[in-house]
């Protein structure tokens, strides 16, 4: 017999199609009065000022090279750069003042050169940002959780974003050691244990966008990350993968920082120039469950991948629907 609508396997196919609805998207950031990644998330193009980043192909010492890599990058859809002067790993000292003297004469010289192209700066430091703030940038990338408390008002003051992160309370440059994410003290019964990060996550998240908004930066501004790598182990980064449906509830913007990272490299046992297809799989669950943008060394790459998840979810038109008219 034909299961009719009313039917038991009626009822559970209707119920599935209603369950399968993809989540909603964590809302746009919206810098200098421009919304980016709204309906598709936004690419985060890399560029480094420094001679020592774990991913060779995109140090950039040499200006011309720089300038080059960002038109790059804006032609292959780039909506942010995002301008980095340390690395982030354990390495030689580089003072706040090497610090500035690699990125912000840098910051100048792309904004000038592309002035309606959104212009991050990946620093912990107070005084880096404020230069750079002074130099055109519209966003201050704090990749170390608030290591130095004065970036926020920075930030504040000087009418740029922020991205608030996680590092698990380790200091910047520093690698993680014997990571442990005890649960949370209010847990409910049946807690997976293994969700513990996701917590600690949330809870530091969620703290540094009260600062931030305390500071006077606008909510929409505010980026959060849960900083996949920093401050934690392999199985924890891709446990943040699996709940991004549930950063992106959080009702700020989030950047998801996949690209090439360790966790991809030691989930796949693949060095950092052969991770791109892993972080390209991470990068399409990522933006399937709501994220909204994307730093990314491989801006074709992950451009593409985000366009063709916009358009399954149905957030996004095909550009040449022709077959079957």
């Amino acid at each position: 017999m034909t299961a009719t609508r009313s039917s038991g396997a009626g009822e559970r196919f209707y119920a599935a199609l209603a369950s399968s609805e993809p989540a909603p998207r964590a809302p746009g950031l919206v810098l200098r009065g421009r919304r980016v990644g709204a309906d598709v998330p936004a690419v985060m193009a890399i560029v480094n000022r420094t001679d020592d980043s774990f991913y060779a192909p995109a140090r950039y010492q040499d200006d011309r090279a720089a300038l080059d890599a960002v038109a790059r990058a804006v032609d292959d859809g780039a909506q942010v750069v995002d301008i980095g002067g340390v690395r982030a790993g354990v390495g030689p000292e580089v003072t706040p003042a090497q610090e500035i003297a690699r990125v912000v004469p840098f910051v100048t010289q792309v904004r000038q050169r592309f002035p309606d192209l959104l212009i991050s700066v990946d620093t912990w430091r107070a005084e880096v940002g404020r230069a750079a703030a002074d130099a055109g940038a519209d966003l201050l990338n704090d990749t170390w959780a608030g290591a130095d408390p004065d970036l926020v008002a920075v930030a504040g003051e000087t009418g740029l974003g922020v991205v608030c992160s996680h590092t698990g309370g380790n200091a910047p440059r520093t690698d993680p050691h014997k990571v442990a994410f005890p649960p949370p003290a209010d847990a409910p019964t049946g807690f997976d244990d293994a969700d513990a990060v996701v917590a600690d996550v949330m809870s530091t998240v969620l703290a540094g966008a009260r600062r931030a908004l305390e500071a006077g930066v606008p909510r929409e501004a505010i980026l959060v990350d849960p900083t996949h790598d920093f401050g934690k182990r392999t199985v924890d980064s891709l446990r943040l993968v699996r709940r991004t449906r549930v950063l992106a509830g959080l009702g700020f913007p989030l950047l998801m920082a996949l690209s090439r990272k360790d966790f991809v490299g030691e989930t796949l046992d693949l060095p950092v120039s052969e991770r791109l297809e892993g972080t390209l799989a991470a990068t399409a669950v990522a933006a399937w469950e709501g994220a909204t943008v994307f730093r990314s060394h491989d801006v074709a790459a992950t451009r593409q991948v985000l366009e063709m998840i916009a358009a399954v979810r149905g957030d996004l038109a095909p550009r040449r629907p022709v077959r079957g008219l």
